[in-house]
């Protein structure tokens, strides 16, 4: 729909239109709570509003005046809508700047934990925010709507013996997803294009499960990946509980074949969240593999190494030794030789 056919279906039916994008966006602005979510938002609609500006009143054009001259037509009221909304852009991006900024520095500062980090995406009232409250019991706002989650969330969790990592809940995906959106929140999906691992959330009782999939990676890959960092992706098919029993073991016989790549969950029942569990793990757990002895009285190393590492060994002789098979990347193994060695 274009602009003037906007204006004239408003004049015609006397109420307010508004298309696709626009009603995205009314969305997003409801949802919206924090200072970034709202800056995002703004940038997104006026983005949207420079070219959809039309020419509705001429008789507010201003006269450039003068002694003796009235001179020809100066500036009207649709180039100063116009330019104001460009000043606004400048200062919105500007301000996400700093806000992109500074999610760097929180990024940089987490690699040095260093923690894993997981990004959960998919397709909007997918059960992305009832999956991150089943995982971290977090009681993030997870309801039946559209975008129901705006402002990126991150907590830790644990996985088997006893590894840390950051999970972070995104906003939904969406078919065709405005450019705007992507664009203005371009600092929110940097979480994602940095993540070890994405959890790719999928409504496996949808009949459009398919082709929502397809509209997610479409929009994963407008999303920049640093240089030399590969994309793991493990599809997570959410809502077994709503499917009948034949269709159920046929999901999860599927997701149980080892070249699938997914694990079948209901994240409102609890069902498979275990598996799935173990199944991140095994993607991020790449770190090699290092065997320890530990004497009885080195309890505090213990708690380090199941702090900072993964434990995927361990053995106690009669003299309460313990030899251990641990998981640590070389920053962490470095910094145990110097805390412990």
């Amino acid at each position: 729909m274009t602009p003037v056919q906007q204006r004239n279906l408003e004049k015609a039916w006397d109420c307010k239109v508004i298309d696709r994008t626009g009603l995205i966006l009314e969305i997003f602005g409801r949802r919206a709570r924090t200072k970034e979510g709202r800056l995002q938002v703004e940038l997104a609609r006026l983005d949207y509003e420079k070219s959809r500006l039309v020419r509705t009143w001429t008789h507010l054009e201003r006269q450039r005046g003068g002694t003796g001259s009235t001179g020809g037509p100066g500036e009207t009221q649709l180039e100063l809508d116009r330019r104001l909304i460009a000043d606004r852009i400048v200062k919105l991006k500007s301000e996400l700047e700093e806000v992109r900024r500074t999610r760097g520095l929180h990024r940089k500062q987490r690699q040095k934990a260093p923690f894993p980090t997981v990004a959960l995406v998919g397709y909007t009232n997918a059960g992305k925010s009832t999956l991150f409250n089943r995982l971290t019991g977090s009681e993030v706002m997870a309801k039946d709507l559209l975008f129901a989650t705006l402002d990126t969330t991150q907590r830790t969790i644990r996985l088997p013996q006893g590894r840390p990592a950051i999970i972070a809940d995104t906003v939904g995906f969406i078919s065709d997803l405005p450019h705007e959106l992507v664009e203005s929140f371009r600092a929110t999906l940097e979480e994602v294009g940095e993540a070890d691992l994405i959890l790719h959330v999928r409504d496996i009782a949808s009949p459009d499960t398919v082709a929502q999939s397809q509209d997610v990676e479409a929009v994963l890959k407008q999303i920049e990946q640093p240089e030399g960092k590969d994309r793991r992706i493990l599809e997570v098919w959410n809502k077994i509980d709503l499917l009948d029993p034949e269709a159920r073991e046929a999901i999860e016989g599927q997701a149980a074949r080892a070249n699938i790549g997914a694990v079948a969950v209901s994240a409102w029942t609890g069902e498979g969240i275990e598996p799935l569990r173990s199944a991140i793990a095994d993607r991020i757990d790449d770190d090699p593999g290092t065997e320890l002895t530990l004497e009885p009285s080195q309890g505090e190393a213990l708690a380090w190494l199941y702090e900072h590492g993964r434990v995927t060994g361990r053995e106690t002789d009669g003299e309460g030794r313990m030899r251990l098979t641990v998981r640590l990347d070389p920053q962490a193994m470095g910094r145990f030789e110097q805390r412990f060695g």
